[in-house]
């Protein structure tokens, strides 16, 4: 098994929030090692100094591993006795608040570093004994490492508001316009042709373009025209391009994207280079993203103290018949529905998302085509009889723009936000360093 660097596996496939100074930490290295003496106190916990030494020398390790100039010694130290300070305040924070990470979350987190890692379990526990630590070691500091990551993401999350009109703006600037961008994966075929050529060497072009227009035509294969004819740099990749936004293009080719389905190729377009053809492979981002939607209305009955399930479940079968005989949906809905949310509406929930309802009640619903009744099915919250009226494809494109416009906002303030609530809590916290 090839040699594996573990105090860097194990913390990479984390969050980069994570901490990324070395394995052992916390009360970790104090578990295992003979009671020393007190490096430092912080509010209700305190840093022993073999904690300190074994973190300083793993910092240390890894500052030569990445062949760096260490910064000052005593520097080092400080940096050193800071991060572990503000790891016990945020360790404080997680006690106080509840936050756990449960036995199951932090098997599946191992078995994900190791997967990442290219490792099975065996391998994985082997190369933690070869780098000296314990498997139980390794699971608890992940676990200190996912607590802490749990606590920023809400304590610093909260912090952070995002405004419609800092998404609007956002969006309307050429920053926002560049990340939203879609982005299209292109391969093309350049014949080369400078501005003074003469009317031969055009012609010659031309004629060129027009046997490889004629071939793509017949049904040959783009990449292998790129290889025998094109000029570019890329040729001999099939003309790949890799993925462009359309801005990255010249006109008239960034109005033409646009317009193109995956597999098309643009007609031959003249440039300063020469007579190019693009074909587009692929695109992603900013395309229309459309929402499937339900327009349905249903009769939902609930057993209850005065009424068995095996009665509920009859009276669904008797309305049914009911509404089969031509009875209104509505007047049974008000009359009998026990969903208080759409009982007045006569069994109304109008146009809904089928990801957002119950999985029995989805399942049904698919099966049930437009204008016909469902027979009585239950699901986690009683019986239902369900009418479908319409379905429709709705275009998010502008929600998710707005979502990802949102997120991008967010995660750009976070650092800031970050770094800001960690200077507040050390300062609220009381620290008492005894030495370094």
């Amino acid at each position: 098994m090839a040699t594996v660097n573990v105090k860097t596996m194990l913390i990479k496939p984390l969050s980069a929030l994570l901490l990324a100074s070395s394995l052992l930490a916390g009360s970790l290295s104090a578990a295992e090692q003979p009671l020393d003496r007190v490096a430092a106190i912080v509010d209700n916990d305190i840093v022993m100094y073999s904690q300190y030494q074994t973190r300083l020398n793993e910092v240390q390790n890894s500052i030569r591993q990445r062949d760096i100039e260490p910064p000052p010694e005593d520097v080092l130290r400080q940096q050193v006795m800071e991060r572990l300070i503000l790891d016990a305040i945020q360790l404080q924070i997680a006690e106080r608040s509840g936050i756990r990470v449960s036995d199951e979350e932090l098997a599946e987190a191992m078995t994900e570093i190791a997967k990442s890692n290219g490792l099975t379990q065996r391998e994985f526990e082997q190369a933690l004994a070869a780098d000296g630590l314990t498997l139980a070691a390794a699971k608890e500091q992940i676990r200190q490492e996912m607590i802490i990551n749990r606590v920023r993401q809400y304590r610093v999350g909260e912090r952070i508001q995002i405004s419609e009109q800092e998404i609007q703006n956002f969006l309307a600037s050429d920053l926002g316009k560049m990340h939203l961008a879609e982005e299209f994966k292109l391969a093309n075929i350049l014949i080369p042709l400078s501005d003074g050529a003469t009317r031969a060497e055009l012609a010659a072009a031309e004629q060129t373009v027009a046997s490889i227009v004629e071939q793509l035509e017949r049904g040959a294969d783009f990449s292998q025209m790129a290889v025998t004819y094109s000029a570019s740099e890329n040729a001999l990749d099939g003309g790949e391009m890799g993925w462009r936004q359309a801005a990255q293009l010249p006109p008239p080719f960034d109005r033409m994207l646009t317009d193109m389905s995956v597999g098309q190729v643009t007609p031959p377009t003249r440039t300063p280079g020469g007579i190019i053809m693009l074909k587009l492979l692929d695109r992603r981002g900013d395309s229309v993203v459309y929402r499937d939607e339900v327009n349905v209305r249903h009769i939902l009955l609930q057993p209850s103290e005065i009424r068995s399930p095996e009665a509920t479940r009859q009276l669904a079968t008797r309305i049914y018949e009911r509404l089969r005989n031509g009875e209104n949906f509505a007047q049974l809905a008000k009359q009998f529905s026990d969903d208080p949310g759409s009982a007045l509406n006569g069994g109304a929930l109008n146009w809904v998302d089928p990801n957002a309802l119950a999985p029995a009640f989805r399942a049904e619903m698919e099966r049930t085509d437009i204008g016909q009744l469902s027979k009585p099915f239950e699901s986690q919250f009683g019986w239902h009889v369900l009418e479908v009226l319409d379905r429709r494809s709705t275009d998010t494109s502008q929600q998710v723009r707005k979502q990802q416009a949102a997120n991008l906002l967010r995660n750009r303030k976070y650092d800031e936000e970050l770094q800001t609530w960690l200077r507040q809590i050390r300062d609220e916290a009381y620290v008492e360093i005894k030495t370094l």
